[in-house]
Protein backbone atom coordinates (compact mmCIF):
# COMPACT_ATOMS: atom_id res chain seq x y z
CA UNK A 1 0.00 0.00 0.00
CA UNK A 2 1.14 3.70 -0.66
CA UNK A 3 1.16 6.22 1.97
CA UNK A 4 1.79 9.70 0.67
CA UNK A 5 2.72 12.63 2.39
CA UNK A 6 3.66 16.01 1.80
CA UNK A 7 8.10 16.10 1.79
CA UNK A 8 7.80 19.48 3.90
CA UNK A 9 6.19 17.36 6.68
CA UNK A 10 8.59 14.79 6.30
CA UNK A 11 11.42 16.70 6.42
CA UNK A 12 10.48 18.71 9.53
CA UNK A 13 10.16 15.79 11.41
CA UNK A 14 12.92 13.14 10.24
CA UNK A 15 14.38 10.88 12.50
CA UNK A 16 17.38 8.47 11.94
CA UNK A 17 17.34 5.94 13.76
CA UNK A 18 18.89 1.74 14.36
CA UNK A 19 16.59 -0.97 15.79
CA UNK A 20 18.15 -2.83 18.67
CA UNK A 21 19.59 -5.40 17.03
CA UNK A 22 22.98 -7.80 17.13
CA UNK A 23 24.91 -10.02 19.45
CA UNK A 24 22.36 -10.57 22.74
CA UNK A 25 23.61 -14.41 23.76
CA UNK A 26 22.78 -16.98 25.80
CA UNK A 27 26.51 -16.91 27.11
CA UNK A 28 26.34 -20.45 28.25
CA UNK A 29 26.22 -21.10 24.60
CA UNK A 30 30.06 -19.74 24.38
CA UNK A 31 31.84 -20.70 27.07
CA UNK A 32 34.05 -22.26 25.37
CA UNK A 33 37.66 -22.76 25.20
CA UNK A 34 37.90 -22.71 21.23
CA UNK A 35 34.27 -21.68 20.40
CA UNK A 36 33.86 -18.29 22.34
CA UNK A 37 32.59 -15.56 20.76
CA UNK A 38 33.85 -13.88 18.09
CA UNK A 39 35.84 -10.93 17.62
CA UNK A 40 33.50 -8.73 16.04
CA UNK A 41 31.14 -9.40 18.57
CA UNK A 42 33.40 -7.08 20.75
CA UNK A 43 35.82 -5.15 18.25
CA UNK A 44 35.92 -1.22 18.22
CA UNK A 45 34.36 0.06 15.57
CA UNK A 46 37.00 0.68 12.21
CA UNK A 47 36.35 4.43 12.55
CA UNK A 48 38.30 4.87 16.01
CA UNK A 49 41.83 6.37 15.53
CA UNK A 50 43.16 3.55 17.24
CA UNK A 51 46.99 4.23 16.42
CA UNK A 52 46.38 7.91 17.77
CA UNK A 53 44.94 7.33 20.93
CA UNK A 54 47.48 4.47 21.90
CA UNK A 55 49.85 7.14 21.13
CA UNK A 56 48.72 9.47 23.57
CA UNK A 57 48.17 6.65 26.01
CA UNK A 58 52.38 6.41 25.60
CA UNK A 59 52.54 9.98 26.83
CA UNK A 60 50.26 10.31 29.93
CA UNK A 61 52.42 11.22 32.94
CA UNK A 62 50.33 11.71 35.71
CA UNK A 63 51.10 9.12 37.96
CA UNK A 64 48.47 8.68 41.18
CA UNK A 65 49.27 6.74 44.61
CA UNK A 66 49.20 3.03 44.07
CA UNK A 67 50.11 3.19 40.55
CA UNK A 68 53.19 1.03 40.12
CA UNK A 69 53.02 -2.39 39.53
CA UNK A 70 55.16 -5.09 38.09
CA UNK A 71 54.53 -7.12 35.14
CA UNK A 72 55.69 -10.46 36.54
CA UNK A 73 56.78 -12.27 39.08
CA UNK A 74 60.64 -12.24 38.58
CA UNK A 75 62.71 -9.88 41.06
CA UNK A 76 63.65 -7.76 38.02
CA UNK A 77 60.49 -7.34 36.96
CA UNK A 78 59.62 -4.52 34.48
CA UNK A 79 56.72 -2.24 36.41
CA UNK A 80 54.27 -0.66 34.77
CA UNK A 81 52.54 2.48 35.55
CA UNK A 82 48.85 3.11 35.62
CA UNK A 83 48.56 7.08 34.58
CA UNK A 84 45.58 9.55 35.14
CA UNK A 85 45.90 11.95 32.67
CA UNK A 86 42.91 10.80 31.68
CA UNK A 87 40.84 10.72 34.71
CA UNK A 88 39.49 14.45 35.21
CA UNK A 89 37.83 14.52 31.89
CA UNK A 90 34.63 15.50 32.09
CA UNK A 91 33.59 12.91 29.65
CA UNK A 92 35.45 9.83 28.60
CA UNK A 93 37.24 10.07 32.09
CA UNK A 94 39.41 7.05 32.12
CA UNK A 95 42.92 5.42 33.83
CA UNK A 96 45.43 4.00 31.64
CA UNK A 97 48.90 1.55 31.26
CA UNK A 98 50.65 -0.22 29.16
CA UNK A 99 51.76 -3.80 30.33
CA UNK A 100 52.21 -6.79 28.53
CA UNK A 101 49.32 -9.74 28.78
CA UNK A 102 48.95 -13.00 30.49
CA UNK A 103 46.04 -14.62 31.03
CA UNK A 104 43.66 -14.48 33.81
CA UNK A 105 40.80 -17.81 34.00
CA UNK A 106 39.58 -17.21 36.96
CA UNK A 107 35.79 -17.54 37.70
CA UNK A 108 33.73 -20.51 35.88
CA UNK A 109 36.56 -21.61 33.46
CA UNK A 110 39.24 -21.63 36.53
CA UNK A 111 40.18 -25.05 35.05
CA UNK A 112 41.24 -23.62 31.74
CA UNK A 113 44.92 -25.11 30.14
CA UNK A 114 47.54 -23.79 31.92
CA UNK A 115 45.76 -22.46 35.45
CA UNK A 116 47.36 -24.39 38.05
CA UNK A 117 46.26 -21.86 40.96
CA UNK A 118 42.83 -20.64 39.64
CA UNK A 119 40.14 -19.76 41.68
CA UNK A 120 36.12 -20.46 41.29
CA UNK A 121 35.31 -17.10 41.25
CA UNK A 122 36.19 -13.12 40.24
CA UNK A 123 35.66 -9.84 42.18
CA UNK A 124 31.74 -9.38 40.86
CA UNK A 125 30.72 -12.73 40.50
CA UNK A 126 31.65 -15.63 38.79
CA UNK A 127 32.83 -14.63 35.07
CA UNK A 128 33.25 -17.07 32.01
CA UNK A 129 37.19 -16.06 31.10
CA UNK A 130 36.18 -18.46 28.19
CA UNK A 131 33.13 -15.89 27.25
CA UNK A 132 33.76 -12.30 28.62
CA UNK A 133 36.70 -10.26 27.07
CA UNK A 134 37.37 -9.01 31.19
CA UNK A 135 40.97 -7.29 32.11
CA UNK A 136 41.99 -7.42 35.55
CA UNK A 137 43.38 -4.36 37.81
CA UNK A 138 45.60 -4.56 40.96
CA UNK A 139 43.40 -5.28 44.08
CA UNK A 140 45.08 -1.79 46.03
CA UNK A 141 44.96 0.40 42.88
CA UNK A 142 41.19 -1.16 42.97
CA UNK A 143 40.93 -0.35 47.04
CA UNK A 144 42.43 2.99 46.23
CA UNK A 145 39.56 4.26 43.58
CA UNK A 146 36.71 2.15 44.24
CA UNK A 147 34.43 4.82 44.42
CA UNK A 148 35.10 5.03 40.20
CA UNK A 149 35.53 1.47 39.63
CA UNK A 150 32.81 0.03 40.87
CA UNK A 151 33.34 -3.18 38.98
CA UNK A 152 32.00 -4.07 35.42
CA UNK A 153 33.32 -0.47 33.92
CA UNK A 154 34.04 -0.61 30.15
CA UNK A 155 37.75 -1.16 29.05
CA UNK A 156 39.01 -0.48 26.19
CA UNK A 157 42.45 -2.78 24.98
CA UNK A 158 44.55 -2.02 21.94
CA UNK A 159 46.53 -4.45 21.04
CA UNK A 160 48.26 -6.18 17.92
CA UNK A 161 47.08 -2.76 16.01
CA UNK A 162 43.39 -3.38 17.03
CA UNK A 163 41.23 -2.06 19.81
CA UNK A 164 38.47 -4.31 21.60
CA UNK A 165 36.17 -3.75 24.38
CA UNK A 166 35.59 -5.90 27.66
CA UNK A 167 35.03 -4.97 30.96
CA UNK A 168 37.02 -4.60 34.83
CA UNK A 169 35.86 -7.79 35.90
CA UNK A 170 38.61 -8.93 38.50
CA UNK A 171 41.29 -7.39 40.47
CA UNK A 172 44.86 -9.27 41.17
CA UNK A 173 45.77 -10.02 44.61
CA UNK A 174 48.96 -11.87 44.58
CA UNK A 175 51.72 -11.02 46.64
CA UNK A 176 53.40 -9.02 44.32
CA UNK A 177 50.14 -7.81 42.66
CA UNK A 178 50.99 -7.94 38.91
CA UNK A 179 49.57 -5.90 36.03
CA UNK A 180 48.84 -6.49 32.82
CA UNK A 181 46.06 -9.52 32.74
CA UNK A 182 43.12 -10.22 30.85
CA UNK A 183 40.73 -13.02 29.99
CA UNK A 184 41.33 -16.26 28.40
CA UNK A 185 38.97 -14.86 25.57
CA UNK A 186 40.36 -11.49 25.61
CA UNK A 187 43.98 -12.43 25.15
CA UNK A 188 43.19 -15.07 22.60
CA UNK A 189 41.47 -12.94 20.82
CA UNK A 190 43.91 -10.21 20.88
CA UNK A 191 47.00 -12.65 19.96
CA UNK A 192 45.29 -15.63 18.29
CA UNK A 193 48.45 -17.32 17.32
CA UNK A 194 50.24 -17.02 19.39
CA UNK A 195 48.37 -19.89 21.84
CA UNK A 196 48.19 -18.19 24.87
CA UNK A 197 46.83 -20.04 28.39
CA UNK A 198 47.41 -19.74 31.62
CA UNK A 199 50.36 -20.71 31.86
CA UNK A 200 51.88 -18.65 28.20
CA UNK A 201 51.17 -14.96 28.05
CA UNK A 202 51.97 -12.38 25.93
CA UNK A 203 55.07 -11.17 27.14
CA UNK A 204 55.84 -7.95 25.41
CA UNK A 205 54.93 -4.65 27.10
CA UNK A 206 53.09 -3.20 24.08
CA UNK A 207 49.11 -3.52 24.98
CA UNK A 208 47.59 -0.63 25.82
CA UNK A 209 44.33 -0.78 29.02
CA UNK A 210 42.43 1.90 29.02
CA UNK A 211 39.21 1.41 32.01
CA UNK A 212 36.35 4.10 32.34
CA UNK A 213 35.39 5.33 35.11
CA UNK A 214 32.10 6.76 37.17
CA UNK A 215 28.50 5.13 36.85
CA UNK A 216 27.32 5.83 33.33
CA UNK A 217 30.94 3.58 32.12
CA UNK A 218 29.32 0.41 33.95
CA UNK A 219 27.90 -2.10 31.61
CA UNK A 220 24.41 -2.59 32.89
CA UNK A 221 22.80 -5.71 34.51
CA UNK A 222 20.80 -5.86 31.39
CA UNK A 223 23.78 -6.98 29.70
CA UNK A 224 25.92 -8.56 32.17
CA UNK A 225 25.07 -11.07 35.11
CA UNK A 226 27.66 -12.80 37.30
CA UNK A 227 29.09 -14.92 34.58
CA UNK A 228 27.93 -13.83 30.78
CA UNK A 229 27.65 -10.88 28.93
CA UNK A 230 24.46 -11.03 27.98
CA UNK A 231 24.34 -8.36 25.29
CA UNK A 232 27.40 -7.57 23.24
CA UNK A 233 25.85 -4.81 21.04
CA UNK A 234 25.36 -2.71 24.24
CA UNK A 235 29.09 -3.36 25.50
CA UNK A 236 30.08 -2.53 21.76
CA UNK A 237 27.54 1.00 21.51
CA UNK A 238 28.74 2.34 25.21
CA UNK A 239 32.66 1.62 24.16
CA UNK A 240 32.49 3.15 21.26
CA UNK A 241 30.87 6.01 22.71
CA UNK A 242 32.91 5.96 25.90
CA UNK A 243 35.92 6.27 23.13
CA UNK A 244 34.32 8.91 20.93
CA UNK A 245 34.14 11.47 23.98
CA UNK A 246 37.68 10.21 25.04
CA UNK A 247 39.06 11.36 21.80
CA UNK A 248 37.40 14.16 21.21
CA UNK A 249 38.28 15.42 24.86
CA UNK A 250 41.59 14.95 23.44
CA UNK A 251 41.45 16.42 20.17
CA UNK A 252 41.93 13.51 18.36
CA UNK A 253 40.29 12.66 14.69
CA UNK A 254 37.57 10.16 14.32
CA UNK A 255 35.48 11.13 16.82
CA UNK A 256 33.11 12.59 14.49
CA UNK A 257 30.46 10.55 12.61
CA UNK A 258 31.37 11.20 8.62
CA UNK A 259 28.79 12.94 6.36
CA UNK A 260 29.48 13.87 2.46
CA UNK A 261 27.80 16.51 0.33
CA UNK A 262 27.82 16.61 -3.14
CA UNK A 263 25.48 18.09 -5.88
CA UNK A 264 23.07 16.59 -7.94
CA UNK A 265 20.19 17.62 -9.68
CA UNK A 266 18.04 14.29 -9.63
CA UNK A 267 14.50 14.41 -7.16
CA UNK A 268 12.25 12.36 -8.56
CA UNK A 269 14.00 8.52 -8.41
CA UNK A 270 14.85 5.99 -5.94
CA UNK A 271 17.93 4.08 -6.62
CA UNK A 272 19.64 0.71 -5.12
CA UNK A 273 23.28 0.84 -4.62
CA UNK A 274 25.59 -1.97 -3.93
CA UNK A 275 27.37 -1.11 -0.35
CA UNK A 276 29.38 -3.38 1.61
CA UNK A 277 28.55 -1.83 4.87
CA UNK A 278 26.29 -3.24 6.94
CA UNK A 279 23.29 -2.27 8.93
CA UNK A 280 24.94 -0.31 11.79
CA UNK A 281 26.83 3.02 11.62
CA UNK A 282 29.75 1.70 13.48
CA UNK A 283 31.43 3.91 16.28
CA UNK A 284 27.87 4.95 17.44
CA UNK A 285 24.46 3.75 19.19
CA UNK A 286 21.95 4.45 17.27
CA UNK A 287 18.70 2.45 18.25
CA UNK A 288 20.32 0.87 21.50
CA UNK A 289 18.18 1.29 24.58
CA UNK A 290 19.38 4.50 27.03
CA UNK A 291 18.67 6.40 30.08
CA UNK A 292 20.43 9.54 29.17
CA UNK A 293 22.26 11.47 26.42
CA UNK A 294 25.46 10.64 28.06
CA UNK A 295 25.14 6.94 26.82
CA UNK A 296 25.77 8.58 22.87
CA UNK A 297 27.89 11.01 21.86
CA UNK A 298 26.91 14.10 19.43
CA UNK A 299 24.94 14.80 17.43
CA UNK A 300 22.84 11.60 19.08
CA UNK A 301 20.41 12.01 21.81
CA UNK A 302 18.70 9.90 23.70
CA UNK A 303 14.90 9.74 22.60
CA UNK A 304 12.03 7.64 24.12
CA UNK A 305 14.64 5.69 25.66
CA UNK A 306 16.43 4.85 22.57
CA UNK A 307 19.44 6.79 20.80
CA UNK A 308 18.92 8.64 18.22
CA UNK A 309 20.41 11.19 15.79
CA UNK A 310 17.06 14.07 14.75
CA UNK A 311 17.67 15.85 11.36
CA UNK A 312 15.80 19.14 11.36
CA UNK A 313 14.01 20.97 8.23
CA UNK A 314 17.13 23.13 7.75
CA UNK A 315 19.52 20.06 7.27
CA UNK A 316 17.27 19.19 4.30
CA UNK A 317 18.22 21.52 2.24
CA UNK A 318 17.59 20.75 -1.71
CA UNK A 319 19.84 20.44 -4.40
CA UNK A 320 22.33 18.32 -1.92
CA UNK A 321 23.34 14.63 -1.42
CA UNK A 322 23.99 13.62 2.05
CA UNK A 323 25.13 9.92 2.58
CA UNK A 324 24.22 8.34 6.19
CA UNK A 325 24.62 5.28 7.01
CA UNK A 326 21.94 3.79 8.74
CA UNK A 327 19.82 0.97 9.42
CA UNK A 328 16.23 2.59 9.24
CA UNK A 329 14.76 5.64 7.94
CA UNK A 330 11.57 6.60 10.12
CA UNK A 331 9.88 9.67 9.63
CA UNK A 332 6.40 11.18 10.96
CA UNK A 333 5.49 13.15 7.57
CA UNK A 334 2.02 13.93 9.97
CA UNK A 335 -0.38 13.33 12.66
CA UNK A 336 -2.06 10.22 11.67
CA UNK A 337 0.06 9.50 8.55
CA UNK A 338 3.31 7.35 8.18
CA UNK A 339 5.10 6.11 5.53
CA UNK A 340 5.39 2.14 4.56
CA UNK A 341 7.78 0.36 4.89
CA UNK A 342 9.29 -2.54 2.93
CA UNK A 343 12.26 -4.93 3.41
CA UNK A 344 14.74 -5.33 1.33
CA UNK A 345 16.78 -7.73 -0.29
CA UNK A 346 20.12 -5.42 -0.41
CA UNK A 347 21.44 -4.43 2.44
CA UNK A 348 21.82 -1.18 1.54
CA UNK A 349 20.11 1.27 -1.36
CA UNK A 350 20.48 5.08 -1.72
CA UNK A 351 17.15 6.86 -0.61
CA UNK A 352 17.00 10.18 -2.59
CA UNK A 353 14.04 12.63 -1.50
CA UNK A 354 14.22 16.26 -3.20
CA UNK A 355 18.28 15.51 -3.56
CA UNK A 356 18.87 14.18 -0.01
CA UNK A 357 20.11 10.72 -0.34
CA UNK A 358 20.39 8.07 2.72
CA UNK A 359 22.09 4.50 2.60
CA UNK A 360 19.80 2.39 4.57
CA UNK A 361 18.55 -1.27 5.19
CA UNK A 362 14.91 -1.32 5.92
CA UNK A 363 13.05 1.15 4.20
CA UNK A 364 11.98 1.94 0.25
CA UNK A 365 10.85 5.50 -0.21
CA UNK A 366 10.33 6.89 -3.61
CA UNK A 367 9.47 10.37 -4.89
CA UNK A 368 7.20 11.42 -6.90
CA UNK A 369 6.59 15.16 -8.01
CA UNK A 370 7.43 16.42 -4.73
CA UNK A 371 5.41 13.55 -2.87
CA UNK A 372 6.98 10.89 -0.75
CA UNK A 373 4.73 7.24 -1.11
CA UNK A 374 6.54 4.26 0.60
Amino acid sequence: MLVKSSLGHVAASLLLFTPVLGQTVVGSDYNKPSAGPPASFFAAATTMPVAALQSAAAKASAVPKSAKYPINFDSDSPTATIHADWATLPTGAAYVWVADMDVDCDGLDYQCKGNGDGQDATNFGALAAYEVPFIVIPQHFYKAYESQLTGNNVAAVICNGKMYYGIFGDTDGDTPEVIGEASWLMARTCFPDDDLNGNNGHVPANVTYIVFTGDNAVLPSSAVNDNYITNFTKLRSLGDSLVNALVSQLGLSGSKPTTTLKTTTTTKTTTTATSTATCSWAGHCLGTSCSSDNECSDPFACINGHLLARLTASALTPGLVSTVPVPLIQASPAPGRDIAREPLASPMMNVMTHGLVFMECALRIQVHDGVIAG
